[in-house]
């Protein structure tokens, strides 16, 4: 039978990095290879010479008892017969024991094992019973005696219980028919005294008969799981999945893998006896949860190898022994140097402007996040500058997009020489720039730094012997002096550059008390909206959903339209802060679920309706019951309705986020991550189970035919969506050439003015009655 090595014993708990378990429970074998015949073969092989030993002396004990009745005349051929046969059968069953275990091996019928028993029983019994009416009473005592004490020698068949039955049963009829025939001659107390020794002798045969083999049974599951789980390390040790570790209770080495040893640039032999967390590199976190004595899993390290900086991930299980002592750590490793690398070229691609190599939006708020702490724990002020390019758009309508994307890439450069190590560049996105300053104690610093942009930024530029001349207008305001948040700095930066703006182009404002008007506006603004919450002024939009593989609608987009009495129309981009702002997009929001479910209830089941859900009410624990009685109230289900949010809702504490979006899925309702690859790195989240399907923002998708990088990145997100099990929608899909780019790349839905603009529901619907009649003709 196959036996594991030692070093794989010691290993078998070990778990594997991503926390399961390297173990194996036993299986329930088949009578082919059973492991617990195995183990009977084998102890029957172990306890054979003293069952054969017993049977021939109890044999030649007899025949002197015997001698005076018969002679030699029988007894030499019984008692050769006996020892023959005996010993013939002690050598069977150790042939046995080799040839008939393990995998390949012969089975050994059980009824032939207990015929066996049966045989040897019969041949030494027949004669003693042949001959035991002519004994003498006191011989007739002896021999009743020898024939219940063999009984007892049962206990070499323990480990066989049908057999160490079949030979109870035999020497108990023996002695029962022997006491039968010397009724009349042997005295009563004896009978008794004989009949005890065989009963003591049936009970103690089959209560350690029951224990033997309980105990074999467990030994033989416990080497079929040890046998299966050394299998499975051994396995994952060559196919160059991991590597395998023990340490003692001082945390030294008594058993590492090869792979190992090699990554470390040194023999295995060199490695045992010294200390894991100095081998690899005095790791601080490593030695912390070895000294805490608990199972740890997914504990990743960086390593300075020959082969250079490698990332390993390492998970261990405590040793503890039967008296409950600490012995040391088992567990397993693997090297992620790969993963890692993939994960910061994901992360890198979502965090940088593809045209510009500059950070993005997403970045440059977490930039300004870090100085505003900064600047409150420090007491020195910084500065967030927002740029925005004059003249830009006629360079593009006149000389083009690429020309326009040369222009945007060199005002990045002279942005970048600019500001050198004073802040941080990024693009905000269009021709929207970004500055943030870590240090703004300098007032005049900071306006020195805005002048010398806009020269530097009117300065002509010559694109393709072109020369093409812009300018630019900044707005700056100070944290914490104007803003003790990032939202509300960013606003008003916001409010200084259309200060900018309205004073006339190319010139640089800075937030301060006359801007107040602006804020009043806003006020107003939040009044206004709280009005049109009571008398329902807003309506929704439909914007169609296409899918890329045959061109049919399979559903809308939801988007909040408001006229307002006076002001006309206000974009969403302009009222939405305000109602996140002032804690009236909850209110708004249960009134666009309300409505879009309304809408979706009064359509034909497969089409769908996809809503935007603002970062401010995903964090509402009230969301998910919001969504169930609008479902009710319409009798709609769940997966007609899609909630879209944008990576911004993961900048924050993502815990109760989190658990919304699981809630909301419970629910039947889709999960879309709108805006993908524009903001906030969300890669470590999309594993969490909750989205259903990535949208990619129409910024990549207009410049995907210009910009060779921006087909990387959407193939990128394709792949990573496909890997995840989402399907993939491309906003912003103008052109013919759009669609069928995105088509190409693998996305599942389009969605851009190619298809249509926001519908207002009446027009929607007749799209919707259309697509009915079509299938209905079909």
């Amino acid at each position: 039978m196959y036996e594991a090595p030692d070093r794989y014993k010691r290993l078998i708990s070990a778990r594997l990095p991503g926390g399961e378990s390297a173990g194996l429970a036993a299986g329930e074998s088949s009578d082919e290879s059973s492991p617990l015949r195995d183990v009977q073969l084998i102890s029957r092989a172990h306890l054979a010479p003293f069952f054969a030993a017993a049977n021939i002396i109890a044999a030649l004990l007899m025949a002197e008892v015997l001698w005076t009745a018969v002679g030699s005349i029988l007894l030499l051929p019984w008692f050769l017969a006996v020892a023959g046969l005996n010993l013939g059968a002690m050598q069977l069953a150790r042939t046995q024991s080799i040839t008939c275990v393990g995998r390949s091996g012969r089975r050994v019928p059980q009824w032939l094992m207990v015929g066996e028993v049966v045989a040897r029983a019969v041949a030494w019994l027949w004669l003693p019973l042949y001959l035991f009416h002519t004994l003498d009473p006191s011989n007739q005592v002896i021999a009743a005696s020898l024939m219940a004490g063999l009984g007892i020698g049962a206990l070499g068949l323990v480990v066989v219980p049908p057999c160490a039955t079949a030979w109870m049963i035999s020497f108990t009829c023996g002695v029962v028919g022997a006491l039968f025939m010397g009724r009349h001659t042997v005295p009563f107390q004896h009978m008794l005294s004989i009949v005890f020794t065989i009963g003591v002798a049936i009970f103690g045969v089959l209560t350690v008969a029951r224990w033997a083999f309980r105990q074999i049974k467990t030994n033989a599951d416990v080497g079929s799981q040890s046998e299966s789980a050394s299998l499975l390390l051994q396995e994952y040790e060559q196919r160059g999945v991991g590597w395998l570790w023990a340490v003692d209770s001082e945390n030294r080495v008594t058993y590492i893998s090869s792979r190992m040893s090699t990554l470390l640039g040194r023999p295995a032999g060199q490695l045992l006896g010294h200390s894991l967390p100095a081998l690899l590199g005095g790791h601080a976190e490593l030695g912390r949860v070895l000294l805490e004595k608990q199972p740890f899993n997914s504990l990743d390290m960086e390593l300075s190898t020959a082969r250079g900086t490698r990332w390993v991930s390492m998970a261990g299980d405590p040793i503890i022994d039967t008296a409950g002592r600490f012995e040391g750590f088992r567990g397993v490793g693997s090297d992620i140097t790969e993963i890692r690398q993939t994960q910061e070229r994901l992360t890198h691609l979502a965090n940088v402007d593809v045209l510009s190599g500059l950070p993005n939006r997403g970045r440059v708020r977490q930039l300004l996040g870090e100085a505003l702490r900064g600047a409150t724990s420090g007491n020195v002020p910084c500065a967030i500058m927002f740029l925005d390019l004059d003249g830009f758009k006629p360079v593009n309508d006149t000389f083009g997009h690429p020309k326009g994307d040369a222009v945007l890439r060199a005002v990045a450069k002279r942005l970048v020489d600019e500001v050198g190590a004073d802040g941080h560049v990024g693009r905000m996105g269009g021709d929207e720039f970004a500055i943030v300053v870590t240090d703004g104690q300098s007032r005049r610093k900071v306006e020195h730094l805005a002048d010398r942009i806009i020269q530097a930024i009117k300065e002509p530029y010559l694109i393709d012997q072109t020369e093409i001349r812009i300018g630019v207008s900044v707005g700056c305001a100070f944290g914490p002096i104007d803003g003790a948040t990032v939202d509300d700095l960013i606003l008003k930066a916001d409010l200084a550059l259309y200060q900018a703006k309205d004073a006339g182009r190319g010139c640089a404002r800075y937030f301060s008390s006359e801007l107040q008007s602006e804020q009043e506006d806003r006020v107003r603004l939040e009044t206004d909206l709280r009005q049109a919450i009571a008398s329902k002024q807003f309506h929704l939009a439909f914007q169609p959903l296409i899918n890329a593989r045959n061109q049919k609608l399979i559903g809308f987009e939801a988007l909040i339209r408001w006229n307002h009495p006076k002001r006309g129309f206000v974009p969403p981009n302009v009222f939405i802060p305000v109602a996140e702002e002032s804690g009236l997009m909850t209110a708004i929001g249960d009134w666009v679920i309300d409505e879009a479910c309304r809408a979706a209830a009064s359509w034909p089941e497969p089409i769908t309706v996809a809503l935007n859900i603002s970062p401010k009410q995903i964090v509402q624990p009230a969301l998910p019951n919001t969504v169930s009685e609008s479902l009710a109230r319409y009798k709609l289900a769940g997966n007609r309705i899609e909630l879209e949010v944008t990576e911004g809702v993961f900048l924050g504490d993502h815990g109760s986020t989190l658990d919304t979006l699981k809630r909301l899925r419970q629910l039947g309702v889709g999960i879309a991550l709108d805006d993908f690859g524009t903001g906030y790195s969300s890669i470590g989240y999309l594993n969490k189970a909750v989205f259903h399907k990535l949208k990619i923002d129409g910024s990549f998708v207009r410049e995907a035919g210009s910009r060779p990088e921006n087909v990387a990145i959407i193939q990128s997100i394709v792949q990573l969506a496909k890997s995840f099990r989402m399907s993939v929608t491309a906003e912003g899909v103008e052109t013919a050439e759009d669609f069928e780019r995105m088509r190409d790349l693998g996305c599942d839905i389009i969605q851009g003015y190619l298809f249509g603009k926001p519908l207002a529901y009446e027009r929607a619907n007749e799209m919707v009655l259309g697509l009915g009649a079509k299938r209905m003709a079909g």
